[in-house]
């Protein structure tokens, strides 16, 4: 009988069997329970970490759920294999809950997206009617959902091993881990408070005192920084606010937040019939577990600009919005960012951060030290406090280091040539290696732990289990060599004088600068010289033709960067630009041969954060500078050819709004590159932005309809974009909104409730589509029928009959600059054909005309920045673009019906032709437009400058310098730029007072200096 037996203790060897004989028999013993070959069998076994183990958990399926196992194919029962022979506290699970096992098994592991897992969490929490389920029951439901999740991603994992990719996926499986920790968090709390609300866990709280009740949780440590273990403490604070200030007192706040944050907890990591999942630990707050559980935002935001220690900001260096109301963690991590990344400049600081690391390290048990993935020496912890301490240092200088995570910050740290490149790719590669390892060992029983085993047995299933070497004794040797480099480069990176760098010679080291040469830069304008010399030594350090060129170049281009408003940033982006060009031929010839490209280049750098930030991602733009041709902007035709070329030759949408974006990018480049360079004028900039974005929008509705006739949809709607406010009037500039609205008619024997929905999901394309990572293009709808409050698209029938019934004065103003932009020319020309009807209205009554006034009073009294100077504020502010556009346009509404020459969506071609219709004086018109022109060109100038939109003329001397260094201003003329505001502002105010609000006596700003 033995011949028959269907394998052999060979067999159950080479699959990796650790009990040869009963493991042997027991595999005999699942055959007939299982649909397959016993070849295949064994194939599936050879795939688990642990055979024995994944043996011990099929057998026990088998024999509690035997139709579950019979049903699996050959595929899933490998799966299976793979999964409980890494995880047999995942077999244990589904041995509780075999629910969803088999489309797991079928399907296969796969990353958790943020919103599937919040949809899945809330939907366990929720009983069948909708209503959240309070108590152990709600959280038990919690946690089964989680761990189903949970598997998913352990699957995914496992399967990528198999394929050598587990060090490729560890960083996306990181991020998942995150995601379902954040979505469990959120599912928790909802539970919590319906447990109050029915005084499941002392008394009951009513619930309107709950709804009022804000509460953030901000995540900290790893989960904030989406890099999560498989089991490990999520780190988190709390913060509390009313939405309602008459509710209840700070102390009932807090009080009640207090208990939300408790059960909230207790919900994750307490003791229950499903097991705890993981540590919810809020012991990074404010004075730690001696201080309160939950802050107000204020109480919050005085602690850590007064009292909080150096440590405490390098906690806060990951910390993000996770879970219940995110506006208000929001708020608290935006509050202390400044605080975060001035840090480093409080004394001492670097020495306290370099003992808090020694002192995790005194804390681990002896027989602990050596064995320590995560705090001993060369583990985890000494490549985190190495990143995280460079990323505090530079990061006051320099915004690409604000990032959470290691591995991004990490390469961040190389990109700006913070850590030699070599340096950097071997603590990547140890922290994805160590990292690995640790998940691998968390995910064997569910818990906490980050101890290398160095029994035989546990190094052979590691091994097996991470793929990351072939046998046990391997894997430790691999371990061990990892540590001793990783805390090298530690002590190298950690100790080492911090404003070094290292040169691109192997284990040549540079030590940045001297007194004089920072004395040097300091006395021509940099602030920061020593991250100038950092900056300086990357681009002449070793004997290439390039470092060569460069020393030879430098001292003239650090004048011309002296010479703008910020040269420490113009340095920085210098050296960015340099090296993303560094295997571009013409670009050192350019250089050292276009002696005013290069002058212009430094200009562009230093002046202009908007067009450096914008020259980086664009870097072969630089050669525009050599010739004006080259920085003036592209007609609209040849702009609409290219993108509708782009839209007709990618595969997807996706791939197709990317090109669109880039080509959109590149043309706003090349316009702010020519009006820092004075190539360009104002009206070529409105021309030219204009272009960029009506090609923009036309090929992403272009291939909007493609994509509808690549999926087999016959077109059931006409649809077309009006442009509004600047956009519509053709006078944008770098700070404008793209100001649309949406219009579509549907085709013959369209329902109207489908064609409703197309045009709404088309709208929703478009802003998904626009969206630019690297240059935000935000769609603005607000000025359509019905505001904010309205649908984002209408039909034109629609349309008519809200303009013709429900129309208020403002919206008929807001149509005095409606043009067609993008998308079906007929349906545009239907809506201009509407708008006309509405905007130019034959008789336009005098009470309409206080009506306006009384809006335009309540704008400025409602809109204008509380405590502001409001005779700074350039848009809305005495004098500014708002009083112009709103004079001209109660002009238009008067008189465009008798007068076609008033029918313009362009302010200034309005007022010329109000002025030749002799409805205003010539001199009052030139002081309008004087002040609209400067108002327009100062805003344009402070986003060129800074990269920010604002509406304000600021206050700080060196923003001032910035704006005035971009409108060509001679150096120091702040004043000149503050004093010619005022003397425009002032001038059309005064006819604004006249001939807007028919004031008869002084204008109420006539004693603005």
């Amino acid at each position: 009988m033995q011949d028959q037996h269907p394998f052999s203790l060979a067999d159950a060897a080479r699959v990796g069997f650790q009990e040869l004989t009963a493991s042997r028999d027991a595999l005999a013993e699942l055959l007939p329970d299982l649909g397959v070959a016993p070849g295949e069998l064994l194939r599936a076994f050879a795939a688990a970490a642990d055979p024995d183990a994944a043996l011990g958990r099929v057998r026990e399926l088998c024999e509690r759920y035997p139709e579950l196992v019979h049903e699996l194919d050959v595929t899933s029962l490998e799966r299976l294999c793979l999964l409980v022979g890494a995880s047999p506290a995942l077999g244990d699970f589904f041995a509780r809950r075999p629910e969803g096992l088999t489309e797991l098994l079928a399907g296969g592991g796969a990353l958790v997206p943020e919103a599937h897992a919040h949809a899945a969490l809330q939907a366990a929490v929720h009983d069948a009617t909708g209503a959240p389920i309070p108590g152990d029951a709600g959280w038990t439901a919690l946690r089964v959902a989680y761990r189903r999740l949970l598997a998913s991603v352990a699957l995914f994992d496992l399967e990528r091993t198999t394929e050598g990719l587990a060090e490729e996926a560890f960083e996306h499986v990181a991020g998942s881990l995150s995601v379902l920790a954040g979505a469990a968090i959120e599912a928790s709390l909802t539970v919590a408070r319906a447990s109050l609300a029915a005084g499941v866990s002392g008394p009951p709280v009513r619930q309107e005192r709950l709804d009022a009740v804000r509460l953030a949780i901000v995540a900290m440590g790893k989960c904030g920084a989406e890099e999560l273990n498989v089991v490990s403490d999520v780190d988190v604070v709390f913060i509390a606010e009313s939405a309602d200030a008459d509710a209840f007192d700070t102390d009932a706040l807090i009080r009640i937040a207090t208990r939300l944050a408790t059960e909230t907890m207790r919900g994750i990591h307490d003791p229950g019939i499903e097991p705890p999942l993981w540590q919810l630990d809020a012991n990074l707050r404010p004075e730690g577990r001696h201080g309160a559980l939950v802050r107000t935002l204020g109480s919050m935001l005085a602690y850590y600009d007064r009292w909080a220690k150096g440590w405490e900001f390098q906690a806060l260096l990951k910390a993000r919005p996770l879970a219940g109301d995110l506006e208000l963690g929001t708020d608290f991590v935006d509050g202390t960012r400044e605080l975060v990344w001035a840090s480093s400049s409080r004394e001492d600081f670097v020495g306290s951060v370099q003992r808090m690391r020694e002192r995790v390290t005194e804390h681990i048990d002896d027989d602990e030290l050596d064995v320590q993935l995560k705090l001993g020496p060369g583990g985890l912890r000494d490549i985190e406090f190495s990143a995280q301490l460079l990323q505090l240092v530079h990061g006051q200088y320099d915004d690409r280091l604000h990032v959470a995570g290691t591995l991004p910050a990490l390469r961040a740290l190389v990109s700006g040539g913070y850590v030699a490149r070599s340096d950097g790719d071997r603590l990547i590669s140890d922290y994805q290696f160590l990292r690995v390892l640790e998940h691998r060992l968390q995910l064997e029983g569910l818990r906490r732990t980050a101890i290398m085993p160095l029994d035989p047995e546990g190094l052979r299933v590691l091994a097996r289990a991470s793929g990351l070497a072939a046998t046990g004794p391997e894997l430790l040797e691999t371990w061990r060599r990892t540590q001793r480099e990783v805390r090298e480069l530690h002590l190298k990176i950690f100790y080492a004088p911090l404003l070094s760098a290292v040169a691109a010679l192997p284990d040549e080291e540079l030590v940045l600068g001297s007194d004089e040469a920072r004395a040097r830069l300091s006395s021509i304008g940099f602030r920061d010289p020593d991250g100038a010399m950092r900056h300086l030594s990357a681009l002449m350090r070793g004997t290439s033709r390039r470092a060569r060129i460069h020393r030879n170049l430098l001292p003239v281009l650090l004048q011309w960067l002296a010479d703008g408003t910020d040269p420490d940033y113009g340095l920085l982006a210098f050296r960015r630009v340099s090296e993303a060009n560094t295997e571009a031929p013409w670009y050192l010839r350019l250089l050292r041969d276009g002696t005013e490209a290069a002058e212009r280049l430094t200009r562009v750098l230093s002046s202009s954060r908007f067009a450096a930030e914008l020259l980086e991602s664009i870097p072969e733009a630089v050669a525009w500078l050599e010739r004006d041709e080259l920085l003036r902007p592209i007609g609209l035709t040849a702009l609409l050819e290219e993108m509708r070329a782009l839209a007709s030759r990618r595969a997807t949408i996706d791939e197709a709004a990317a090109a669109l974006r880039t080509v959109h990018r590149r043309e706003v480049l090349r316009l702010a590159l020519g009006r820092l360079t004075g190539v360009t004028t104002d009206g070529d900039v409105a021309r030219g932005l204009d272009s960029a974005h009506t090609a923009l929008l036309d090929g992403l509705l272009l291939a909007l309809g493609r994509e509808e006739v690549a999926a087999g949809r016959e077109p059931i709607i006409a649809f077309a974009l009006i442009g509004m406010g600047r956009y519509g009037g053709g006078e944008m500039g770098f700070a404008s909104d793209l100001d649309v609205i949406a219009v579509y008619r549907a085709l013959d024997g369209v329902a109207p409730e489908a064609a409703s929905r197309e045009a709404l999901r088309r709208v929703s394309e478009l802003r998904r589509l626009v969206s630019d990572p690297r240059f935000p293009v935000d769609l603005d709808f607000d000025l359509r029928p019905e505001g904010k409050n309205g649908p984002l698209a209408r039909s034109l029938d629609s349309s008519r009959a809200y303009y013709e019934r429900w129309s208020v004065t403002w919206e008929a103003q807001a149509l005095l600059r409606a043009r067609p932009v993008a998308g079906d020319p007929e349906l545009g020309a239907d809506f201009v054909a509407l708008a006309d009807e509405i905007r130019y209205p034959a008789a336009f009554r005098e009470e309409q005309v206080r009506e306006i006034r009384r809006m335009k009073a309540r704008v400025e009294a409602e809109r204008l920045p509380r405590g502001g100077d409001r005779t700074r504020h350039l848009k809305l502010g005495p004098g500014g673009v708002s009083d112009v556009e709103w004079l001209v346009q109660l002009l238009q509404l008067r008189h465009g019906a008798e007068h076609p020459e008033l029918r313009t969506v362009s302010t200034l071609t309005a007022l010329h032709a109000a002025v030749r219709l002799h409805l205003i004086d010539d001199e009052d018109a030139a002081h309008l437009e004087e002040s609209w022109r400067y108002a327009s060109r100062v805003r344009s100038a402070l986003k060129l400058w800074n990269g920010r939109s604002s509406d304000a003329l600021p206050t700080d001397w060196n923003e001032l310098e910035g704006i005035a260094n971009v409108l060509g201003l001679p150096r120091g003329k702040t004043s000149e730029l503050e004093e010619r505001w005022f003397a425009v502002s002032r001038r059309a105010r005064a006819v604004v007072e006249r001939d807007f609000f028919g004031y008869t006596d002084e204008p109420e700003y006539r004693d603005v200096p």
